[in-house]
């Protein structure tokens, strides 16, 4: 069992100082803000307290199971992407609570929000509503679409921006079944979780340079879009188009992990270089090297198909710790095929403590990945649990004077 980790005692990170009032939920905008968090931003997460059917707070809380015992808004997912973190609870509706917002946004530096904008404009937390509080305010909204086509407004999940965006479509173009698929991974909203995190930091950057705020917006579709077609736009790049769509090397059906005789590797001479040895180590000799279908880069990038199916036909004459041993001292990239529960022996994880162990008050001994960008400078770090529903909203309200059910003073 790993050694249980403490909780650092203070903020470290490049993003210290800076304050995030936080309305996003599942896991496009609360992924972005936790990167942010652990980079030293204090992330106010700004929760509803739910309704009659129970379940308040952020959705992705109750998704999985939690240990015996433990309260049920506590959910592995929740964990994952909301470490480092106040949460507070405040119902929008109430005016009390809306002017204890407007205190908490007086003192930030960031607004984040995930929710539609036609509800933020019901709230009265349009961009110009919030800038009107805070003029310099850096006001990002994760949107499903951008404002400005026809999608606007409408409720976006990352199945339907995988089918929107064209990513629905590799898989088909990579086996032959026409079946439109997604990838089983939130790519979509981490995807845009990411490009949302690195607009936060651009736009502080222009404040601190400038002295303005402005209005971000972070549409998935577009951002996915973008994504995907940095390679696959391929030959449509060209107008009038030389070609297909998809980036050969890659939409190709034995571009996968090759199986050993004992287990499967990730194999990938890229080189000249590289594939001669590798021909040479298979027991090829010389003749594919000279095989005019193999003989640079840009051949091989036109017959991979063919290429990667040679390779199949010879891994399996070694085992993987064979292969390991062979191609490694060649500096040929080859990695051992991990399966998802042979993660934590992963020699390299392992080195790094890439997974940390905490203890948790409400339930007890749980997982965290590290940080896992290196700021020599200014390191990440997780000094906060993920928080219970509504744990901050006292000490955070405190701050300010403020006592929700009490009117303020004039």
């Amino acid at each position: 069992m790993a050694k249980t980790k403490q909780l650092a005692t203070k903020a470290t990170g490049p993003l210290s100082g800076v304050r995030i009032i936080d309305l996003t939920s599942v896991v496009n905008g609360a992924y972005a803000t936790q990167i942010l968090a652990d980079q030293g931003a204090d992330v106010i997460k700004i929760e509803d307290p739910g309704g009659r059917r129970g379940g308040g707070g952020d959705i992705m809380r109750y998704p999985g199971h939690v240990p015996e015992g433990a309260p049920r808004d506590m959910g592995p997912i929740f964990l994952t992407i909301n470490r480092n973190k106040r949460s507070v609870v405040l119902d929008l509706k109430d005016p009390k609570a809306q002017r204890a917002l407007c205190k908490l946004i007086e003192s930030a530096d960031v607004f984040a929000a995930s929710v539609r904008y036609e509800g933020l404009k019901r709230l009265g937390l349009a961009y110009e509503d919030v800038k009107a509080i805070k003029p310099d305010i850096v006001y990002v909204h994760a949107a499903g679409y951008g404002s400005d086509g026809p999608y606007a407004g409408e409720p976006a999940y990352d199945d339907l921006i995988q089918s929107a965006s064209g990513l629905a479509d590799v898989l088909p173009r990579t086996d032959g079944n026409d079946t439109p698929r997604i990838l089983p991974t939130l790519v979509a909203d981490k995807v845009s979780g990411l490009f949302m995190a690195q607009a936060v930091t651009a736009a502080l950057l222009h404040r601190a340079r400038t002295g303005q705020g402005q209005f971000v917006e972070v549409p998935m579709l577009e951002c996915v879009t973008s994504f995907l077609l940095v390679e696959h736009l391929y030959d449509h790049a060209f107008e009038p188009s030389l070609g297909q769509w998809g980036y050969p090397r890659v939409v190709n059906p034995h571009r996968k992990p090759f199986r050993t005789a004992d287990g499967y590797i990730g194999l990938l001479p890229y080189t000249d270089r590289q594939w001669d040895q590798f021909f040479e180590v298979a027991g090829w000799g010389d003749s594919l090297a000279k095989d005019p279908r193999f003989a640079d880069y840009a051949a091989r990038a036109k017959h991979t198909h063919e290429l990667y199916g040679l390779v199949e036909t010879v891994t399996g004459t070694k085992t993987t710790a064979e292969w390991l041993a062979l191609l490694k001292p060649l500096s040929i990239p080859v990695v051992r095929t991990n399966r998802l529960d042979e993660l934590e022996d992963d020699p390299h994880l392992a080195a790094v403590g890439f997974f940390e162990q905490y203890e948790h008050p409400d339930i007890g001994s749980y997982k965290q990945l590290k940080p896992p960008v290196k700021f020599t400078g200014s390191p990440a770090n997780i000094r906060r649990h993920p928080p219970r529903l509504g744990e901050h909203t006292d000490e955070m309200l405190a701050e300010f004077g403020i006592v929700l059910g009490e009117d303020e003073p004039a």
